[in-house]
């Protein structure tokens, strides 16, 4: 039986580019050799595309920094790509987890894994993907969603009417309807890059300076106090949620050092929670899955709020982290399916 022509696309010009080369070392790490014909292609951040021109087995999973040195310029991207029979777009975060890659390899009408243009642009974009949730009925914390373009600020309102406000304007609408303390995030980034909690006026005006650096559209979310847990799921028509696990982080919460450098961060898995708590949050990952029009896979992120142990949905995040220390893997791996099943799996379901 001959081989799939698989192509391996990683690195990339979002802020996630070093999380990125790791997921997709260990990826080719963990495929089947006997069933895959591998092409690495590696995604500089200025943009260039290369050949990853290291043997496909002595290819070793790269540490959060490491670059990739043995790498040769694809001159002509799209004949390259032609020759490839599925891709994985191992890419992370803007140009790769928002419907840009998937636009491209629906154009040359290349199967790829993973969600297709509309659900990547959704879930990437945490103001849309809030927007979505709220009409499905997916339970959410309390947000403001505002744009910022240079000293210019707008209040984005339900009816998504932009009305220009002073920051320190801003700063009185969520004191008086969101309260202290609250999140302040990037809409279109990943990997907690960006993301500061503010306890107060002076960091409030803070966190959204250093958010504003990042992207122009912010989210500014109520605090919810209480466990953090996530959900794998897989499919395309008919979609499975693995166990559930948690988190718990070795910081405040779960920023970009304490999930790839705090070796203080664990993950519970299976979490320590009630049977009837991890079937609810397996059908609502499920529902928020479809709601986007999601297609292959997800990780779907909540919280359970200590007060009442209501759920509330965090995001849902369409190409999740490969690494050997990342959720979604070992999620399938707690459900019974290994690494290379999946794997696998995710290959057969690309469309």
């Amino acid at each position: 039986m001959s081989k799939i022509k698989l192509g391996v696309i990683f690195g990339g010009m979002s802020t996630e580019h070093e999380v990125s080369i790791v997921s997709a070392t260990s990826v080719i790490q963990n495929l089947d050799k006997n069933k895959y014909e591998i092409y690495p292609i590696y995604i500089g951040k200025e943009g260039n595309w290369y050949r990853y021109t290291k043997k496909i087995e002595e290819i070793q999973v790269l540490k959060i920094g490491e670059e990739i040195k043995e790498k040769e310029k694809i001159e002509n991207v799209i004949e390259y790509l032609k020759n490839i029979e599925v891709v994985f777009p191992v890419l992370h975060g803007i140009r790769g987890e928002d419907g840009s890659i998937q636009g491209l390899l629906e154009l040359l009408k290349i199967k790829y894994v993973g969600c297709k243009i509309l659900a990547s642009a959704i879930c990437l974009d945490k103001a849309y993907s809030k927007i979505v949730f709220e009409k499905a009925g997916i339970p959410q914390a309390k947000y403001m969603y505002i744009k910022a373009e240079k000293e210019t600020y707008y209040e984005v309102d339900e009816q998504m009417q932009e009305k220009i406000q002073k920051i320190e304007e801003i700063i009185q609408k969520v004191k008086q309807t969101l309260g202290f303390p609250v999140f302040v995030k990037p809409s279109n980034l990943g990997s907690s890059v960006g993301i500061r909690k503010a306890k107060n006026e002076k960091e409030l005006k803070e966190a959204i300076e250093y958010a504003k650096q990042f992207d122009t559209k912010i989210l500014i979310e109520q605090e919810i106090i209480g466990r953090e847990v996530e959900c794998a799921v897989l499919g395309n028509e008919k979609i499975e949620a693995s166990c559930v696990g948690e988190i718990l982080a070795a910081e405040d919460f779960y920023t970009f050092d304490a999930k790839y450098k705090n070796v203080q961060s664990k993950v519970v898995i299976p979490a320590k929670i009630a049977k009837e708590k991890q079937e609810e949050i397996k059908k609502l990952a499920i529902k928020a899955f479809k709601a986007v029009d999601g297609k292959g896979l997800s990780r779907v992120d909540f919280f359970i709020k200590k007060e009442n142990e209501e759920i509330y949905i965090n995001e849902i995040n369409t190409l999740p982290g490969f690494t050997e220390i990342s959720m979604y893997p070992k999620l399938w791996q707690a459900s019974g399916l290994s690494y290379t099943h999946l794997l696998d799996r995710l290959i057969e379901l690309a469309c």
